[in-house]
This record gives C-alpha cells, sequence and structure tokens, in this order.
C-alpha cells in the first residue's frame, strides 16, 4: 500500500510552530548568557580591588618586618592612633595596624596585624583584608 502524496508532503518539512518553539528556546539561552556578562564584570572589579587591598597590606608588612624591636613604628598599640586610618590611591582604600606583645612562653615576639578596608564595585558594604606577621626580638 502506497502513502498518498499529500502525506508524504506534509513530513518533508518543519511546521511553523516547531519554528516559533525552536526561536522561544534559542531566545531564552541568549537572553540567559547576556545576563551573565554584568554579573561577571561586577565579579572582575571586585577581585580588583581584593588584590589591591592584599598588595597594600603586603606593602606595609614588608616595610615593618624590616625594622628592630624597639622602633617606634613598633610600639604596642593601633597605628595611626585612634580611629584613624592612612588613605591609599584614590581614598577607596583605608589602612591601619595594630601590634600586639605576646605573652610567656612567646614574649620575644611582637604580633603586627594590617587591616585594610575598601569598598565599591557594587558592594553596599566595606570588606577588609588583614595580613598577619610577626617580628622577633
Amino acid at each position: 500500500m502506497r502513502t498518498p502524496r499529500s502525506h508524504a508532503r506534509r513530513e518533508a518539512g518543519m511546521s511553523l510552530v516547531e519554528v516559533l518553539v525552536a526561536l522561544v528556546i534559542l531566545s531564552v539561552g541568549v537572553l540567559a548568557v547576556a545576563r551573565m556578562f554584568p554579573a561577571g564584570t561586577r565579579a572582575m572589579a571586585q577581585d580588583h580591588l581584593l588584590t589591591a587591598a592584599n598588595d597594600y597590606s603586603q606593602e606595609k608588612i614588608e616595610q615593618l618586618t624590616g625594622k628592630t624591636w624597639s622602633d617606634s613604628t613598633l610600639t604596642v598599640g593601633r597605628h595611626p592612633a585612634g580611629t584613624a586610618t592612612e588613605s591609599l590611591g584614590s581614598g577607596r582604600w583605608h589602612r591601619f595596624y595594630t601590634v600586639t606583645a605576646m605573652n610567656a612562653p612567646l614574649d620575644n615576639l611582637k604580633r603586627v596585624d594590617v587591616t585594610v578596608t575598601f569598598s565599591g564595585a557594587g558592594k553596599s558594604t566595606a570588606s577588609s583584608v588583614v595580613a598577619t606577621t610577626y617580628v622577633r626580638r
């Protein structure tokens, strides 16, 4: 038994409904990918700020590790004193450090914590990085 020609012609191509469904699925995928670009850009900007904060904290650590035990920059307490901070770069980063004398049996060490705070890149709250080192007598 043979299939009529009209029935064979109907199955040969795609219907308009099939094309529209495929276009809807494709457009949803394109829109989903397009929404990732702003998030990626924001994450890249936040990573830039974090990297700069780490660099600023490491810079201060390197300055302080070369100092002697009795140097005035290694006196116990917060530097700069109070709530003051050292403004860095364009003023987006702020740095301070705290020196703490260790108790016995580690009383020949001073702990130095360098804190760098920053904000920006779409974050509403400030972030901070803390680097720690020890200075020996």
